[in-house]
């Protein structure tokens, strides 16, 4: 990542992070290295040096830490293992931990998972839900495989996911243990999903055309964006409204240009933003600060039941504060409004403008 897309993401989650009702600030931080090609021994290297430079501006009660695209478990045990060597403490520092060490079950699965909740909250208040409907999902990471995972239970068909290589199409349905498999224990391109599943095609980047992805050109009944930013352009949603979908729900930070975001909006679709749509990730985080600091461990049913929770409070506040400034169904006027409004009213409280 640069400097830039680090300034927008701790702008947005500061808003995020207020949205979700929970006791937590906002802050984004990363780096350039890119770990494709390293070795584990580089990756692990890596890891510690950051944590080197990291470990003096974080801590339990002042910033903590969660994995993003490029961070997963390996990764953040690294970090968490190289903070305790510099500090000689152990706290609940980093989240998405390793179960092993202080980490909270249903945590890798979070943003996925709430971002098909609140795509169900959105579509219950309109009388539909995804129970049989086709779904696009962008990304192969934790996000898009756990968001496929949720579809799945509810009764969807996710038909897609892609990576930076190119695009996988099942209509037969995205077999979520095959994809775990070549991204999580292969850590593969998914042309090694297409070789294992018969019924999948593998389009690669480049055949899409400029600009585009093409899982946004696969009718479908509802979108994910679970990759990375502005991944969706206008051109893309015009393609998905052409094919009849009815709901968008963002999986990853601000995965859709506002040129996209505004054709959504006057299309009048069910449309969640990403503060709002993908929050059950940081909400995650803090409900496994909260183990950490009682020293417990709750089961994956209880997590997943709070989570549910949180985005369904999430979902009624947007839709609430839509209401009250006359725009009902724009999630995006709403979330933006009720985050602000938490941010402005405590830093007014407290004296700090």
């Amino acid at each position: 990542v640069n400097l830039g897309i680090l300034k927008f993401l701790g702008f947005e989650q500061i808003f995020k992070n207020s949205l979700t009702g929970l006791p937590i600030g906002g802050g984004k931080g990363g780096s350039d290295f890119d770990p494709k090609g390293k070795s584990e021994t580089e990756v692990m290297r890596f890891c510690q040096a950051f944590m080197t430079e990291l470990h003096r501006h974080i801590g339990a009660t002042i910033d903590v830490p969660a994995g993003d695209i490029g961070v997963g478990g390996r990764e953040g045990g690294y970090m968490f293992g190289q903070f305790k060597r510099l500090t000689r403490s152990y706290e609940g520092v980093l989240t998405g931990k390793n179960l092993l060490f202080g980490g909270s079950l249903a945590r890798t699965e979070a943003t996925g998972y709430g971002a098909v909740y609140f795509a169900q909250n959105m579509l219950e208040d309109r009388g539909e839900s995804l129970e049989g409907k086709v779904c696009a999902v962008s990304g192969a990471g934790n996000v898009a495989t756990y968001c496929c995972e949720k579809l799945l239970q509810l009764g969807a068909k996710p038909v897609t996911v892609s990576d930076s290589r190119g695009m996988i199409y099942d209509p037969e349905g995205i077999k979520v243990d095959v994809l775990k498999q070549v991204k999580e224990v292969e850590r593969a391109s998914l042309t090694r999903y297409a070789e294992l599943v018969p019924t999948a095609k593998h389009t690669p980047v480049a055949e899409y055309p400029e600009g585009r992805n093409a899982v946004w050109s696969v009718p479908c009944f509802a979108a994910f964006p679970c990759a990375t930013q502005n991944e969706l352009n206008l051109a893309d949603a015009k393609a998905l409204l052409a094919n009849g979908c009815k709901c968008v729900a963002e999986g990853a930070n601000m995965p859709s240009t506002l040129e996209a975001v505004h054709a959504f909006l006057e299309a009048g679709i069910a449309y969640g933003p990403a503060k709002a749509a993908n929050a059950g990730g940081v909400a995650t985080s803090q409900l496994e600060m909260q183990q950490n600091a009682g020293m417990q461990s709750w089961t994956f049913e209880t997590v997943d039941g709070k989570l549910k929770d949180i985005m369904g409070n999430i979902y009624k506040n947007a839709a609430e504060t839509a209401k009250e400034f006359g725009q009902p169904g724009n999630l995006v006027l709403g979330a933006n409004i009720a985050g602000f409004r938490k941010v402005a009213d405590a830093m007014i409280a407290q004296g700090v403008c």
